[in-house]
Parts: C-alpha cells; structure tokens; sequence
C-alpha cells in the first residue's frame, strides 16, 4: 500500500521528538514551538490510531509502537540525508558520469583535442561520449548534453554556441583541379565528379546548399553525383586529398589542409555564413555542476 505523502512531514517531526526525547531540545533544533511539535505528533497520533510516545508535563518515553516505528524511520532518514548531501555537493563540485550526445564532426573537432585537459582539470568526472550523427532527443536519451550544428532549440532546451559561425567550402586538389577545371558556379559541378556523403541514420545524400552571391537570398541545392558515396566524413576528405574529386565540408575541418596546400577552396562566395556548433542541455536552472563545468569549458575553448 502506497503512504499518504502528507504522512511525511509528522513522521519527520516524530523522528526529531522520538531521538531527543524531550519537547523542547527538538524544539530548538528545529527551530520552532513546542506547541507546534505537539500538534504534528497528535495529529500523527491520530492518523495512525495508535499512540506514539507517553509524555508528562515533565518525562516522555516510546510505547512499543513508537519504538517499533522509530526503529524502520531513522536508519531510512539517515539514508536519504546521505542521499540530499551527495545531490548537494553534486551542484557544488563536478563529480559522476558526464554523458555527452554528439556528432563525430563535432567530436573530432570540439571534444578529443581537450580531453585530458577537460578531465584532468575536474577528475572526478568519467567523461561518456554518445557517437550519433543524427538528431536525437537529448532528454528522451537520457544525456547530460548534446552537440549539433545550428540553434534549433526544442521546448525545455537551452542552445549555447561553442564555436564561430561557420562555412561550407567546396575543396579539391590541385591535381584535380588542373585536370578537370575550376568550377564557379553550381551548375558547373555537373561536369565534376562529386564526392556524395550519406547520412547513416536516415539514408538520405547530402545535399549541397549554395546561396547566390548576387543578392545573397536565393539559395540553391544540388545534388552531388559521382563515382563515390560515403557514410564517413573522414574517408571521403582522403579521396578528396587523392584527387578523385570535389567535396563539401565544413570550413573547420579543411582549414589545415587548404593552408598546406593539399586542397584548394573554390565557390567560396557561393557558401553563407551560418551558425556553427551549439552545446544543447535541458535547462540553466540548477544545472548540475558536471554540466555547467562543460558548458564553461567549451565556451572558454570557442574558436
């Protein structure tokens, strides 16, 4: 049988009369009136039908029931004191598990260069990373936080951004590009062989968004078609790299490779600015420490 919830506060009241045995001493811990302790515990009296503690105007003593009552109650509030104080010093210093939900991109890019720094500087955290490249109920999941491109943010949730706002470059080699031309617009990406990336979680391509440079609101999609497809971003920059096609990424993720030479950029004015990476988590309001301490970190790292 479930307990009356209202039960709680006089069974709480009873527990502090019943381990001083005295009115008064659980009167000035607690920090109010006899008189008011005298009620919850006759009240409490009453709701059971049975009698607690025998009292004078001068000595008080547990009955059998009170003894027998007091006996299932303190070892249970000692229980849920440990309980109230670890969920305390939770909020204060980071500590538990740390589950992140996030896309590999992001996790390449934002997560495993700062790892050891990240838990060395709170190491009584275990960091437990959710590789998912697609979108994801982060409360329905059971995460702590999620990672995603843009600020689409679902009642309840909170988007902070972790990173500048970023760009889609259109790449190839110049080995490539010495073969087959330098295209400039969309529609000449028909006469190239278009490296196509497929989404693991839905089976949908990827397609590629342009908006004109001519008045900077009209947007155009192609399709990519070539003689490859791939569900792995990092196997498709190598083909890329090889010169068996043009690709399209992120900005961040081919910033080292256009500097080196390896890749050149084109279409450049074809590829608007949009929101870069967001870090999503259910609310600010008593956030837990382990939370706010990524939150802190990874806006500290924002590039």
């Amino acid at each position: 049988m479930t307990i009356d919830p209202s039960l709680l506060p006089s069974l709480a009241w009873f527990l502090v009369i019943a381990k001083h045995k005295s009115f008064t001493k659980a009167a000035n811990e607690m920090d109010v009136s006899r008189a008011a302790l005298s009620q919850h515990l006759k009240s409490l009296e009453q709701r059971l039908g049975v009698r607690l503690i025998n009292r004078t105007t001068r000595d008080m003593s547990l009955t059998e029931a009170g003894l027998e009552l007091f006996s299932v109650l303190q070892p249970a509030m000692d229980s849920i004191q440990t309980m109230v104080h670890g969920l305390m010093d939770a909020q204060s210093e980071p500590t538990g598990v740390l589950k992140v939900d996030t896309s590999r991109t992001a996790a390449r890019l934002l997560l495993n260069p700062v790892i050891e720094v990240f838990l060395q500087r709170h190491p009584k955290l275990q960091l437990e990373l959710v590789i998912n490249d697609g979108l994801s109920n982060i409360i329905a999941s059971g995460v702590d936080a999620g990672i995603r491109l843009g600020a689409s943010v679902d009642n309840g949730m909170v988007a902070i951004p972790i990173t500048r706002p970023i760009q889609m470059a259109v790449v190839g080699s110049e080995e490539y590009f010495k073969r087959h031309g330098i295209p400039e617009t969309p529609d000449d990406l028909v006469q190239h062989n278009c490296l196509a990336y497929r989404f693991s979680s839905s089976g949908s391509l990827d397609m590629w968004r342009f908006t004109s440079p001519a008045d900077g609101q009209q947007e155009l999609i192609f399709e990519p078609k070539g003689n490859a497809i791939f569900n792995d971003d990092e196997s498709m920059l190598q083909a890329a790299l090889q010169g068996v096609g043009v690709m399209k990424h992120l900005d961040v993720c081919v910033e080292q490779y256009i500097q080196s030479g390896q890749l050149k950029r084109v279409m450049a004015s074809w590829c608007k600015p949009f929101p870069g990476f967001y870090l999503y988590v259910p609310t600010r309001a008593q956030m837990p420490a382990k939370t706010r301490a990524l939150m802190d970190f990874l806006v500290a790292q924002r590039t």
